[in-house]
């Protein structure tokens, strides 16, 4: 019984002992051997005989066990199996290839044991071989299952990537960059090359490649015969398998194929649209891509293949769409810009030149814009190089006979685009342009350029209108302003700037006035008209006229307001209207001012600092509200003080209170207390305004009476003496002085300041030559000196005869070098010739 209580079987069983040993040994599923520890076969059983063809007189005695192996196995068994065996006794599964008398080659699997004896010794090794002929087919065959899994998971991979590219890919451009980059991973493909479909030329377009120089790289008509346009009109995949094929079918692709030793050339077009629709799909390209060697694409691939064109044509499909609304927006928001830019100029000219310097090199590589106004018209361009002027010229005249646009064609030879600027069906001028040649003959860029034209007519014509209206209304002003300031009388000097605004293309209503009311009786005034352009201009003038009538010996500047109001109910555009009066007695020297709302004015007399004149002050020309009696301050001046009179462009600015515009007004103008009276207005409004300003200027200084003293300080710049001879010359005039002394004291003077510019500071800009003058019965004193280097007399060569004309021109002459710098003393008597 056996120990599970059923009947015991093994005593039926033949035992595998029971068979002979010998025939066990010879005839087992594997090869046996037995060698000696240096390899030599002593044993080895019939299965192994039969495997590889050897006898046992063969082997016995005669090969060693690494003689039955490969080359390469040879060198793996000296390397790598003997050495494992000797060091651990035994070795598992060594893959060699055996092989046989017929030269075939036996791939196994080796297992060996080394036996060594009592002292230790190696004494024989025993292998068994085992037969692996189909695990290496099986082997082989997973192995290119697994390859061809790598293979189309890595396909997928990349057309994965592919289609997540082309997700990303908002322009045409980068749809085309996407796309020819994956054939290469996913195919394996040697070069690709894309054409896209440029519907506008009815022509396949040359984009993007790997390897240009592998093809006829060019572009070319949709009904060309060469392959990549037959495969753009039928709009199937096609795969050229041999050079001998593309010979039968398109020569022209042959040639390329033998030139660059390309093997299979696949030409894949790039579609739209549903496949079943009647119309067949929408081709918007060709892919393009070879093989070195001849290929043949297994269906998976192909469908691959396929696969990639419909998502690339997708692709394609919406980044056109996107191109299409994005050259929309760039163009409305071009146009946009363009009219704003436009009309921050307010100059015809400043808008002409501003026009082509939008155009280049957004939308042209060169622009011209050519104005029919004026005399000599108005010509502005911009890039280069210029084309040709007599076809331009041609062009042009064509385009305004016509008065319609001329469009560049491609092989015209000029590849200009001529737009007349049409307004109010006149042609004012024309705008050439010379555009990129993928741009001239789209349809959608006419209608872009022909409302880019009628925005520039129209900006122009405006520019054109305003500054005809501002010409107008500047001669008006200029006109009305005073022209005849009394400037003859010894007794007083009136000094006037005006400057319009450099921002707006209208005049303002600043204006001043100087007169004379009696012989001994000055009025000056300054003031400003509410508004601007014509309509202040005259009102201005209005007023202007106004004020001389109301003036008189007996009136004073109080009761001349009060007719002034009365005025502005006749003239209702006088009304709000700003001015200061001041009425000056030339025998007392006694001053009447008053204000109307305007800014107060700036006082320096010889002693102290200077002052603002806040009395005297009422409400504006014509105003109902609050108080409106009418006020005069009367006050007596010295002798060479100087009265400025200003409207608001002088200090008011955005950003800064009026407080800190009086504060620096009354620095700048104590800063040239010394300075010459000639250029004093224009220096303070350069300083306080500059020439970039948005309201205009009118200054007028007021000096009164002769000074006792004359002192003027001035810059190290030769340009300054004009201005101090002017200076000098009323306040030597003013004193009497006979017209020989005046004219050499002058003389001597301008010699003696320029010596010091030049030999005292020798050209430091930053240099200060100061000139005192002092007057007595008999005789004119000068002093001109300097805190500079003096070459001295005898080093005068610059300067000719300089210091001659000094020596004759006065009675004495001394120079004092005791202190810093270099003082020079002259006297000239009066009444000497």
């Amino acid at each position: 019984m056996s120990e599970s209580g059923g009947p015991d079987v093994t005593q039926e069983l033949r035992l595998p002992w029971d068979d002979d040993p010998e025939d066990l040994y010879e005839h087992a599923p594997c090869g046996y051997l037995t060698t000696l520890p240096d390899g030599t076969i002593v044993r080895v059983n019939e299965t192994f005989l039969t495997w590889t063809g050897y006898t046992r007189a063969d082997l016995i005695g005669h090969r060693r066990f690494r003689d039955l192996l490969t080359p390469g196995d040879q060198i793996f068994h000296e390397t790598h199996y003997a050495p494992l065996l000797a060091m651990q006794g035994e070795v598992h599964e060594i893959a060699l290839e055996v092989v046989g008398t017929d030269g075939r080659r036996l791939p196994t699997l080796v297992n060996s044991v080394l036996e060594r004896g009592p002292s230790g010794a190696p004494r024989i090794i025993r292998t068994m071989v085992f037969n692996a002929t189909e695990r290496r087919g099986y082997e082989r065959e997973l192995l290119a299952a697994r390859r061809a899994a790598e293979s189309s998971e890595q396909r997928v991979q990349v057309l994965q990537q592919i289609v997540a590219d082309l997700a990303a890919a908002p322009t045409e451009a980068e749809v085309a960059e996407a796309v020819v980059r994956a054939p290469e991973p996913a195919f394996q493909a040697a070069s690709t090359s894309i054409y896209l479909f440029d519907a506008d030329g009815d022509q396949l377009v040359a984009v993007a490649s790997t390897d240009p120089t592998t093809g006829n790289w060019d572009d070319m008509p949709r009904s060309s015969t060469r392959a990549v346009a037959e495969v753009a009109r039928r709009g199937d995949l096609h795969v050229i398998g041999t050079v001998a094929e593309a010979e039968a079918h398109f020569p022209d692709l042959a040639e390329s194929m033998r030139r660059s030793q390309r093997g299979t050339v696949v030409l894949l077009p790039l579609t739209t649209g549903p496949s079943d629709d009647q119309r067949g799909p929408v081709v918007l390209g060709v892919l393009a891509f070879s093989f070195r060697e001849e290929r043949v694409l297994t269906g998976g691939e192909l469908r691959v293949i396929r696969l990639l064109g419909q998502q690339a044509g997708q692709a394609l499909d919406r980044a056109r769409l996107y191109d299409d609304a994005r050259r929309r927006e760039e163009r409305s928001t071009f146009l946009a810009r363009t009219t704003r830019a436009l009309d921050e100029e307010h100059r015809l000219l400043q808008r002409a030149r501003r026009l082509v310097e939008r155009m280049v090199p957004e939308i042209a590589d060169w622009a011209l814009v050519r104005l029919q106004v004026g005399p000599a018209g108005l010509v502005e361009h911009h890039g280069g190089p210029a084309p040709d002027p007599a076809r331009i010229e041609a062009r042009t005249a064509e385009a305004i006979e016509s008065a319609a646009p001329v469009f560049a064609v491609d092989g015209d030879g000029l590849g200009c685009t001529v737009l007349p600027l049409i307004v109010r069906g006149r042609v004012l001028g024309t705008l050439a342009l010379r555009m990129a040649p993928d741009r001239r003959g789209a349809e959608t860029e006419r209608l872009f350029l022909i409302d880019l034209a009628d925005r520039a007519a129209l900006a122009c014509e405006n520019a054109r209108l305003y500054e005809q209206e501002r010409a107008i209304a500047r001669t008006l002003q200029r006109s009305l302003l005073a022209a005849d300031v009394p400037g003859t009388d010894p007794r007083f000097v009136v000094e006037t700037h005006y400057q319009a605004a450099s921002q707006d293309m209208e005049v303002g209503g600043d204006w001043y006035d100087a007169f004379l009311i009696t012989a001994n009786k000055l009025a000056v005034v300054v003031g400003d008209v509410v508004g601007r352009g014509i309509e202040a201009a005259t009102t201005m003038g209005q007023l202007r006229s106004a004020i001389r009538a109301l003036a008189s010996a007996e009136n004073g500047p109080a009761r001349l307001l009060e007719g002034l109001d009365r005025f502005c109910d006749r003239v209702d555009s006088a009304r709000m209207a700003t001015l200061v009066y001041v009425e000056v007695d030339l025998l007392s020297n006694e001053m009447a001012f008053a204000c109307a709302g305007h800014l107060p004015p700036l006082l320096h007399e010889p002693a102290g600092s200077p002052q603002y004149l806040m009395q005297g002050r009422s409400a504006p020309l014509g105003s109902r509200a609050g108080d409106v009696r009418r006020v005069e301050q009367r006050l007596r001046l010295a002798p060479g003080s100087r009265l400025l009179l200003y409207t608001d462009g002088l200090i008011e600015r955005r950003g800064r209170g009026i407080d800190r515009g009086f504060e620096i007004l009354a620095r700048e103008y104590a800063r040239r207390r010394d300075a010459p009276l000639k250029g004093l207005a224009a220096g303070l409004a350069d300083t306080l305004v500059g020439r970039d300003h948005s309201d205009d200027v009118c200054l007028l200084c007021l000096t009164l009476g002769t000074e006792e003293r004359l002192e003027r300080s001035i810059g190290a710049d030769p340009l300054q003496i004009a201005l101090l001879r002017a200076d000098m010359r009323g306040w030597l005039a003013g004193h009497g002085v006979d017209q020989d002394c005046l004219n050499a004291v002058l003389l001597a003077c301008s010699e003696a300041v320029a010596n010091s510019i030049e030999h005292g500071y020798q050209d430091d800009p930053f240099g200060v030559v100061d000139v005192a003058a002092t007057i007595s019965p008999d005789t004119v004193e000068i002093r001109v000196a300097d805190r500079g280097r003096w070459r001295g007399p005898g080093n005068d060569v610059a300067r000719g005869r300089g210091l001659q004309l000094i020596y004759e021109s006065m009675d004495e002459v001394a120079f004092d070098r005791a202190g810093e710098g270099t003082t020079v003393i002259m006297r000239r008597h009066r009444g000497e010739s």
